[in-house]
């Protein structure tokens, strides 16, 4: 009786000062709050305020919401969930997300009209490169790039297994590190076997929560377990036959890493198809093209075949790459399978 007539004040007391939606959700449902850690398609594990951990479902209603993407919910959103308990199980079902700060966002690989959320409110995103064993083409860490970009997260490179690599297949990373120093990233030369610039990495991600990405066999487990060595992620070799990894992360997960950081492990990427901009804004994601459209002619220029275009003038200098300026190309014509196109190699 005591709580219907809360409830009721509390609509009551809304009326008047107009509540967010989400403070009256929390009142009225005794919902708790927490931050997702594991996705698995139907399940999510989610630990809450009181750093108890529940596994949740979602609200068949909020299921359905018509959003295009293949997970309405996704590691590291924080939600309000109510608990459930019939016989001896206990379950969590989520009600609410919160908004997002930010999202790492690609589209669905089997589904073309549709998204996939890969992790949300993100510090950091780094991209784990491998010259070989798998080979990481420019082209998709353009596209990594890019999208990092139009979402306003940081990005970092990290150039793993250098320890593995020989006299000329080093410069070619010192190459391809400058190439992206001088537009602005800061890129690390590591190796997770050898523990190479493994603090360095720990200063980046200190107090953040922390994405790792890129395709399977990188050593993102290796590069996770060299970082925190209690969690023994599991790892795997790269398959002879197709130089290609095995994937070892399943599902996207989030830990808690004793050096006051949080980190979002993800299952290896093979492809990393751009979420649809205007034309005339994609430029705006590649930072040293932005740079240069004051001197381009036309306000909506596409750096194509407009006269007194400012991007073309600096890729006739040289002053940017071609790798970058083809993957332009590509993700303006949407052709979504150049990311196993080698545009530095090709240059």
């Amino acid at each position: 009786m005591i709580w219907i007539l809360l409830r009721l004040n509390l609509i009551r007391l809304n009326k008047t000062l107009f509540l967010p939606k989400v403070a009256i959700f929390v009142l009225l449902n005794r919902a708790m709050k927490g931050t997702v850690y594991k996705s698995t398609g139907s399940w999510y594990t989610v630990k809450a305020e009181n750093g108890i951990f529940y596994e949740c479902r979602i609200k068949g209603k909020f299921r359905i919401g018509g959003s295009k993407n293949t997970n309405p919910v996704s590691v590291g959103d924080h939600v309000y969930f109510k608990t459930e308990t019939k016989g001896d199980e206990t379950v969590g079902i989520i009600y609410e997300i919160d908004a997002r700060e930010n999202y790492i966002i690609r589209k669905s690989v089997k589904l073309a009209k549709q998204t996939q959320i890969i992790a949300a409110n993100i510090d950091i995103a780094f991209l784990l490169v491998t010259l070989n064993n798998p080979a990481t083409f420019t082209s998709f860490i353009d596209r990594f790039l890019v999208t990092a970009e139009a979402y306003s997260i940081k990005a970092v490179l990290l150039f793993n297994k250098v320890d593995t690599y020989n006299k000329e297949e080093l410069e070619e990373i010192k190459y391809l590190a400058a190439l992206y120093r001088n537009i602005g990233y800061e890129c690390v030369a590591i190796s997770a076997k050898t523990d190479k610039n493994i603090e360095k990495v720990k200063a980046l991600m200190k107090q953040k929560v922390c994405m790792f990405s890129g395709h399977s066999g990188v050593g993102k487990s290796t590069l996770v377990n060299a970082l925190e060595p209690g969690l023994n992620l599991k790892t795997s070799e790269i398959s002879e036959q197709h130089q290609q990894g095995q994937h070892t992360t399943t599902f996207t997960q989030m830990y808690d890493l004793s050096f006051d950081s949080q980190i979002i492990d993800t299952p290896g990427i093979k492809g990393f198809g751009v979420v649809e901009m205007d034309e005339e804004e994609l430029g705006d994601y590649f930072p040293e093209f932005f740079k240069l459209k004051q001197y381009c002619k036309f306000n909506n220029c596409l750096h194509i075949e407009e006269p007194k275009c400012g991007v073309k003038k600096a890729l006739e200098k040289e002053e940017i790459a071609w790798s970058r300026y083809k993957s332009y190309l590509q993700m303006l014509e949407g052709e979504e399978e150049h990311y196993r196109i080698d545009n530095y190699g090709n240059e």
